[in-house]
């Protein structure tokens, strides 16, 4: 790691005006404003980022999950300045159209995990949970049955920041302060083994967890529910990667009762499991698919709601009764998210990038083990494909939470940073997650696992030195 200061003078004043103009999300606003000390990033390149001070970061996390195909790609950087100097925006009200929205549109459809039909463009994940919730919604009114508007979503899930899909997101923190969530959005147990299903068969947990299901929907009447939203493998609730057989258990209750399921597949979608989508990892088999960060590997926001034939001529029989289709936004099918979206998926089928992910999580989750599998301050490993996460505990035999106060997740990533490792902890729990570039290499991944484990090992002296711990 280089640790020349390049311009302190700019790298400071870069500092000052973030620290006194921009308003951060999910960040301490008081102290950030007070005495917060921000790295400003300036340039990267693959999984490399550097900031405004020289010091150079392995990106573990790919930005939010999302920079899949890696940094400074030319191909889309090019796809994007073609397509403004060509046509940089047209709107798709009024059956409007451009011609790279169309062509996005047919090949979502051609790769679709399942059987799907129509594409609703949008600018983030969060926007496009918004748009599931409200076609559910449209839908069950077409159908002649207004009471089936509940979504349920399951604990520790995360969809998203708008007053609908942070609702539906099943992180306390996110409703903190919001009024949130809804009385309309219920949540269901996550399958989080470490603290849902501790010495549990799978068998036995997934009957625990359709079982809380069943209560649930029998306590709120099926009736009265529309669908139910789920990530096949949860993300930021701490990258939960449920027992097999779940997903055909919890499909055979949703169809019992004629609830829709939504597969959000913002972190999954486009390889990041070793295979094209979540979905086909998982064996689901949604009515309604969400996508959004790696369909552009985050050069340009954009955001796609697929939806199946079933629900589509329900929408378009709606179109009798209510009129043409009151939503969109200003930037549905925008021609540079498209163009954008074009190139990033030619990078992944070109270079192989999916098998790459593949081949690249088995590596990553054999250093983890290797790394931490002994570790006394680590109550579990998990992962799938080329997403993975540690959760560190206060007991191992007897799994028991440090106290949140403690912050010790944290400091773990903060320890990692200096090291040159970009992690994140990820909230309601003290795990920290993996989710790097696609392009990372082997010798890469060892460097991120050593680092981690030093920054490990390194909170974890200071734990047992300050009483908080006895390891």
């Amino acid at each position: 790691m280089s640790n020349a200061i390049e311009n302190p003078v700019n790298a400071s004043l870069l500092s000052d005006l973030d620290r006194q103009h921009v308003f951060h999300p999910f960040t301490a606003l008081g102290s950030h404003e007070r005495d917060g000390a921000p790295i400003v990033m300036t340039h990267a390149e693959g999984v490399m980022m550097h900031d405004s001070q020289g010091r150079d970061y392995i990106d573990a996390m790919a930005g939010l999950w999302c920079v899949n195909v890696g940094y400074g790609r030319e191909e889309i950087a090019n796809a994007m300045r073609d397509q403004a100097m060509e046509l940089s925006y047209c709107h798709a009200f009024s059956s409007m159209a451009s011609d790279k929205p169309a062509i996005l549109a047919g090949r979502l459809i051609e790769m679709a995990p399942v059987p799907m039909s129509k594409v609703f463009f949008g600018n983030s994940g969060s926007d496009a949970n918004d748009t599931q919730a409200k076609l559910v919604w449209y839908y069950n009114n077409v159908r002649g049955k207004p009471a089936k508007k509940k979504i349920i979503a399951r604990q520790r899930g995360y969809h998203g920041v708008t007053v609908m899909s942070a609702g539906m997101t099943g992180l306390p923190g996110l409703h903190a302060g919001f009024d949130l969530p809804l009385s309309f959005i219920k949540h269901t147990m996550a399958p989080h083994r470490l603290w849902e299903g501790h010495g549990l068969s799978d068998a036995e947990f997934v009957a625990k967890l359709v079982d809380d299901l069943e209560q649930l929907i029998a306590r709120e009447g099926a009736d009265t529910i529309g669908a139910m939203i789920m990530e096949p493998v949860m993300g930021a609730g701490g990258v939960i990667v449920p027992p097999q057989g779940y997903y055909e258990a919890i499909q055979s209750v949703l169809d019992r009762h004629d609830i829709l399921l939504i597969a959000d597949e913002v972190i999954c979608g486009f390889g990041r499991l070793g295979s094209m989508f979540g979905c086909q990892a998982m064996g689901m088999k949604p009515d309604l698919i969400t996508v959004a960060k790696g369909l552009t590997s985050a050069y340009f926001p954009l955001s796609a709601c697929m939806v199946s034939d079933k629900v589509w001529q329900v929408l378009v029989a709606g179109g009798d009764r209510f009129g043409a289709f009151g939503h969109g936004y200003t930037y549905s099918s925008h021609p540079v998210g498209a163009a954008a979206a074009l190139a990033s998926l030619d990078l992944l089928e070109k270079e192989n990038l999916v098998e790459q992910a593949g081949r690249r999580g088995e590596h990553l989750h054999r250093r983890l083990q290797a790394a931490f599998a002994d570790h006394p301050l680590v109550g579990e490993i998990r992962g799938f494909g080329l997403i993975g996460a540690i959760e560190l505990v206060a007991d191992r035999d007897a799994p028991k939470a440090f106290d949140p106060a403690l912050k010790v997740a944290p400091r773990i990533v903060s320890a990692a940073r200096d090291r040159g490792i970009i992690s994140r902890a990820l909230p309601a729990s003290d795990s920290l997650a993996f989710s790097p570039p696609f392009v990372i290499t082997e010798a890469q991944i060892d460097r991120v696992v050593e680092g981690v484990r030093e920054a490990v090992d390194e909170v974890a002296a200071e734990l047992k030195a300050s009483g908080d711990w006895s390891g």
